[in-house]
C-alpha cells in the first residue's frame, strides 16, 4: 500500500510540500447524482420551486465551493483555479439530477478536490433548494470521473 502524504515520519497531520513539483496542466473530472421523487424533478425541469431556478443556483453554488476548497478540506492547498465548470442535467426516466464537475489549472498540484467538492456541494444545492416538498431525496455516487496532468498521470474511473 502506498504511505499516506499527509502524514510524517511520526503520524502527524502535515501539508504536503509541492515546491519541488513542475507546474504542469492539471483537469480533473467528477460527478455526482441526486435521485428524487419524479414530481420534484418536474418541479425542478419547469422552474416551479418556490426557492428559485434549482439548476442554475446549484451550477453557482458548485463553481463558488470549487474556489473555497482548501477553506473546506483541512491540508488542502489554495489553488488558482483557471477554470471550473458544473452542468446539471434532468434524467426523467431515473428521476435524477446528474452533475458534472471540471476544473483546471496549470500548478504544480491536483484538482480532484475541488472538482470533487463542486459536484458535492451541486448536489447538496439542489437538495436544499427542493428538501421542502421531498426530504427523501437521495446524493450518490459521487466519484473522481477523469484527472490528468502531474507525477502520476491520467486516471480514467472504469
Amino acid at each position: 500500500m502506498a504511505d499516506f502524504t499527509h502524514f510524517d515520519s511520526e503520524g502527524n497531520a502535515r501539508m504536503v510540500d509541492v515546491g519541488d513539483k513542475a507546474a504542469t496542466e492539471r483537469i480533473a473530472v467528477a460527478r455526482a447524482t441526486i435521485t428524487m421523487r419524479p414530481e420534484t424533478l418536474r418541479l425542478i425541469q419547469d422552474k416551479a420551486v418556490k426557492k428559485g431556478d434549482v439548476l442554475a443556483v446549484a451550477q453557482l453554488a458548485g463553481i463558488m465551493a470549487a474556489k473555497r476548497t482548501p477553506d473546506l478540506i483541512p491540508l488542502c492547498h489554495p489553488l488558482a483555479l483557471t477554470s471550473v465548470q458544473v452542468t446539471l442535467s434532468c434524467d426523467a426516466a431515473r428521476a435524477a439530477v446528474d452533475i458534472e464537475a471540471t476544473c483546471k489549472l496549470t500548478g504544480k498540484t491536483g484538482v480532484e478536490m475541488e472538482a470533487l467538492t463542486a459536484a458535492s456541494v451541486a448536489a447538496l444545492t439542489v437538495y436544499d433548494m427542493c428538501k421542502a416538498v421531498d426530504r427523501g431525496m437521495t446524493i450518490g455516487d459521487v466519484r473522481l470521473v477523469r484527472k490528468s496532468g502531474g507525477k502520476s498521470g491520467t486516471y480514467e474511473a472504469p
